[in-house]
Formats: C-alpha cells, structure tokens, sequence
C-alpha cells in the first residue's frame, strides 16, 4: 500500500503528499505534518493514524469539522477513493488497488509411495547464505514477486520465474491454512503450472514427500538413480518423475506452504545448485506469499464487514443507534419486503425510505412519497389511486395516480396513521392482491411496487381503539425499525449542525466558519423535541441572522437558550442574567395567580402551552411544587 493524500481543490491543488510516519496532524500550526494557511481550519484540525492495516481519521475537536465525501464525522475508517474536506481544500485519500486474480486448480495427492533414487536433505537455515549466489536471479524474482498482490497471480508468476532457473517440467506451490498450528497443518490451496501447458489440474503431486518438506522444514532433492535411497511412492513410479524438488516456504519461523518442481525428462537432472537456488527464492517469496494472503484476506474481511454499510444514504450520524439504522436498511433494501418506520415527528424516517430504494433493485424506477395527512380523504384517494375522466367534478381528464406512476418502484406512505377507514380497506387490497381500480373506474390495474410507510402515532394502540385495521397492520409490519430521537444520540449533534451550518453557509452564501463551544453546548444540551428537523431549521435561523463568520449563541432561537439542561459550557453573564429574571417573573405570576397555569398565563399575556414549555425549559416544577 502506498498511503497518499492528493489535493483536488483548495491552495495545495494538484500537490500529492505521502504518509509515511503516524500519527499524520493536518492543520493551521506549522509545527502540522500538513500546515493549511486557511482561516477556516483549526490549528490541530485533523489527524491521521494507522491502525494495523488501516487508515483512520479523526476530527480534534476543530471549530469547521471535517468532511469525509461530504459527511461530517468524528472518527472513520478511511478507504480508497475518500474524499476528505478540510477547510476550504479537498484532498483524495488514494491506496494501491489490490489484484485478486481468482485461478483454481485441482491437484491429485497420493499416499502409497515407492520411489527410488538419490536423495538430498537441506535444512531451510543453511540455504540462506547461498543467497548472494545468482544474485541477478534473485533480485529479478525478489522484485516481480514482491509488486504482485494477487495470491493466485504471485503463484503463477513465481512458477513461471522458478523455470527459468530450473529445468523443471512441472511445479506446484501449495499452502497451509491461515493461522493453522503446527500439529494441523494440511495444505488449503494448492496451484500447479506446467512449463508448456500453463496451469494443469492433471499433475499428481507426492502426499508423503510435500508433508515430510512441511513438517521438518526441510528442502528435499530425489534424482532418479537406481540403487540409491529412496521415499516409497508408487504413484510417483506410475507418473515416471525423472527428478523431484520440494522447499518448505518459511514465515517467521512458521511453515505457509511448500514450492515442488518435478520432472519427468530421462536427460534432466536437478542437482545441489538448483536445490540451493529454489531455497532461497522460497526464503524471499515466503514474505510476498502470506503478504499477499494478508492483503486479500484484509480486503475479503473489510467487505464483509462494511457490507452492512455499503449503503447510499443521506443520514449524518456516527452513533450506535445511526449504526443499527444503517444496519438494518443494509439487511432490507436487497429485499421486496414491507417496511413499517416508527418514529417521533422529524427523525428522518423519509431518508431512511429514501435509502433504502436508493440500495434496492428498484433504485433506477420512481421513489414516490405522499403525506396521508397533508390531504383530505377525497383527494387523497385520486392522489393515491387516479381517477377516470367525469368521475367527479373537475375530473376533466384520466389522471393516473401515484401508485400507478411508481410502477416498478417504490411507494412512501407517510403518516400512515393518519389513513381513513375507507382508505385502508383500499390500501389493503394492494397489498394483498397487488391491484387496483381508479376512482371512477372499472378495469383492476395489476402493480408491481414496494411499499414503505412511517408513522409517530403507536399502531398497536390505534387497532385496539379501532381506528387502525388489525390485518391492514400485519400487512404493514413486516418488517420494521423505530428511528431514534436526536435526544438518545446527543453524540451527533455536533455533526449534524456541522452539516447543516455548511449546508446553509453554501446556500445563503455565507462564509460560516463554525459553531463556537458556548452554542455546541446550548445544542447538546437540548431536548429537541423536533428531532433533527428542529436542529436543521435552528441552524438554518442562525446562519441566516448571525452577524459573524461564527454561530453564537444568541444566534440560536429562545427555546434552545432557555433550556437550563446545559452539560458542558457555563453560560454568558447576559444568558444567565436574562434566565434568572425569565425564572423571576415566571414564579412571580404563578405565586399571584395561586398555582393557577391560566390565570398566571392571563397575567404574563402568554399561551398556557408556552408558559408550561417555559417551566419545563428553566426547570422550575420542584421550585412550584413547595
């Protein structure tokens, strides 16, 4: 891998930088291993560090957050092809693409073995000294082999060298499990090559011999001669090897795998030299081979790992509760099944329908989202269903509804809660039988269309009320989540208005620089009964009416600045003075009015609601109570 990070926009375009030594510190100090003359970058903005073989990123607490494609986080994984934004640069985090040639062959193995020949034992230790001898060879090999990632590809490519050195006719390179202990050890994978043939799946290769190379870490030598000392294989003797040569491959003083050379040419011979030349070239290749294991089984794992979350999705988040969102949607969107989202109002239950038809099968077909509250029964059923020209007044022509128009897509049924009875009955047999008539129409409509609904109210208490059908339920819940409130991830806070301040700065065309301590504690701190549609429209209203190039906190609306729950940052003198005197007068009304909530709201010329909002923001119920 070669770690870089190449700068796509901002002051350093087009310049490339190398990582090398970690921890990586990016930002406006100079003492930075990457300094940013940037304003808008803090002065320890981001680091980098590496963690194994991995590569992560975490924001230091900087006023701006960083960007990975466009998502503010605190801590992540790094991949190639990243987009990290720092500031006002942009830079691309780039790695070597690994080769994963996928070639598969099928070797015989024998066990009755009668062999008879000469035969040569060197012990892997002694081999290492001769490595200086055919130097010119071992570079080339030590050079080729060390550029490949592929296993399959390494293995072919080292065969294809090893002929080059020696006359053999065959080879084969087998391997040993990953991780396997030395009393287990049994060959997992095995390639052979002939010199002519290229990759051969008919060559018989000695059990007896490649076990005994494997276990002693011996390299073996037989030469055909008559009379001499012999590994008993009769198979072997039906194949007619005129020679055999077998190397263990040691890693870290572990045995990975075995090289075997053979031949069957009767004017061929392997001699000392060869035997000593393949040992080393086995002691260099062994480093590539389990690099190149490590490598595949890396990438193997990281896709098995991040397929949950190889997803497209709008939501901004990095909490465990956005983790098991993102989880789930990975597990549906495959899939035609229903889903039913729960959630209170403003959690985002429309980016997750949005997600998970944007991962489905049915992502280049129409998303169609309709609010069965916004209208009334009449018009929804045309929204829904369509209708036929003079089915009512003001049907002047044939309307197709949108059912209809999201043929082969998805269908967002929000507030399904909402629904009437006559709808429901409707709703139902679509999902039931999969089609439908228009308004005013005779002739069934067949359908093929996913449906996703949401709703805040609680269903199961709708059916026992009798406001909800029972079946139309089950039809719904097939499969469902609850969406978490912003309050139960306080964590992503910061990223979300992060976000939202940039998405806004961009919008209204206004340099925003970041959201000072004081404010991030006012946000963190609040309840946010509007969920993430409330904190989008607070930092909407501050990016719109702030007056510096950083939100305060007078920036922010009333209702957050009264909340009293504030878990970090002190107040200002002003905010604090101006609740103790809110707190004042409100306990003052209450004590003329005699613990009276409208009369006290009469006096104060507020609603009751917001004089109730009031006492629970300053926290003033224990003080009425005595």
């Amino acid at each position: 891998m070669n770690p870089r990070l190449t700068a796509i926009a901002g002051r350093l375009k087009g310049a490339v930088f190398s990582i090398e030594d970690f921890p990586v510190v990016i930002g406006r100090e100079t003492a930075a291993t990457l300094c940013l003359a940037d304003a808008s970058v803090s002065r320890r903005h981001t680091q980098i560090e590496k963690e194994n073989d991995q590569f992560v990123i975490l924001d230091l607490e900087s006023l701006n957050g960083t960007f990975i494609n466009d998502v503010p986080i605190k801590l992540r994984t790094l991949q190639h092809g990243d987009r990290v934004r720092i500031g006002d640069s942009q830079f691309l985090f780039l790695l070597h693409e690994s080769d994963t040639a996928a070639l598969s062959t099928s070797i015989q193995f024998d066990d009755a073995h009668v062999v008879s020949g000469s035969t040569l034992q060197i012990k892997f230790d002694d081999a290492l000294y001769l490595m200086a001898r055919d130097l010119s060879a071992l570079m080339k090999i030590s050079t080729t082999v060390n550029a490949i990632r592929g296993v399959e590809e390494l293995r072919k490519t080292l065969l294809a060298l090893l002929f080059e050195v020696v006359p053999a006719e065959r080879g084969a390179i087998l391997l040993t499990a990953e991780h396997a202990k030395d009393d287990e050890l049994e060959f997992a994978s095995v390639f052979a090559l002939h010199r002519h043939r290229g990759p051969d799946q008919s060559i018989k290769i000695s059990r007896t011999i490649t076990k005994t190379v494997l276990q002693q870490r011996e390299s073996i030598l037989i030469a055909n001669q008559p009379g001499a000392p012999s590994f008993e294989s009769e198979s072997l003797v039906r194949d007619r090897p005129h020679s055999i040569l077998c190397v263990p491959l040691i890693m870290l003083d572990r045995p990975v795998g075995v090289i075997y050379l053979d031949t069957r040419e009767p004017d061929v011979d392997f001699d000392k030299d060869h035997l000593q030349l393949v040992t080393a070239i086995a002691a260099i290749s062994a480093v590539a081979i389990e690099n190149a294991r490590h490598i595949e089984w890396l990438v193997s794992e990281n896709q098995r790992l991040i397929a949950d979350f190889n997803i497209e999705h709008n939501l901004v988040g990095e909490s465990e509760a956005v983790r098991d969102v993102l989880q789930f949607i990975s597990k549906v969107a495959p899939t035609d099944a229903t889903v039913l989202l729960f959630g209170e109002s403003g959690t985002g239950k429309e980016l997750a329908a949005r997600a998970i038809h944007q991962n489905s099968k049915r992502a280049s077909k129409p998303f169609m989202a309709v609010n069965c509250a916004a209208l009334a029964e009449s018009l929804l059923e045309s929204e829904l269903f369509g209708h036929e020209k003079g089915s009512f007044t003001g049907a002047l022509a044939q309307k197709k509804g949108r059912l209809e128009v999201a043929e082969g897509g998805t269908v967002f049924l929000d507030e399904i809660g909402e629904l009437s009875s006559a709808l429901q009955v409707k709703l139902l047999r679509v999902l039931q039988e999969r089609e439908f008539e228009r308004v005013g129409g005779t002739k069934s409509i067949k359908l093929d269309i996913r449906v996703i609904t949401a709703t805040n109210r609680n269903l199961e208490e709708a059916v026992s009320q009798g406001t909800f059908r029972q079946d139309l339920y089950y039809r719904l819940n097939v499969v469902s989540i609850e969406m978490p409130p912003l309050r139960n991830r306080p964590e992503d806070i910061p990223l979300l208005a992060n976000y939202f301040a940039a998405k806004y700065g961009k919008r209204c065309n206004r340099r925003v620089m970041g959201i000072l301590p004081q404010a991030q504690a006012r946000l963190v701190g609040y309840d946010w009964p509007g969920n993430v549609r409330e904190l989008e429209n607070a930092i909407e209203r501050a990016v719109v009416l702030g007056s510096t190039e950083r939100i305060l906190p007078e920036d922010l609306p009333e209702s957050i600045l009264e909340s009293a729950s504030i878990i970090s940052e002190p107040a200002t003198k002003y905010h604090e003075a101006v609740m103790q005197t809110k707190k004042q007068i409100i306990l003052s009304a209450m004590a003329q009015a005699n613990g009276n909530f409208t009369e006290a709201a009469k006096i104060l010329g507020v609603h009751p609601n917001y004089l109730h909002r009031l006492i629970r923001n300053l926290n003033l119920k224990d003080q009425l109570k005595k």
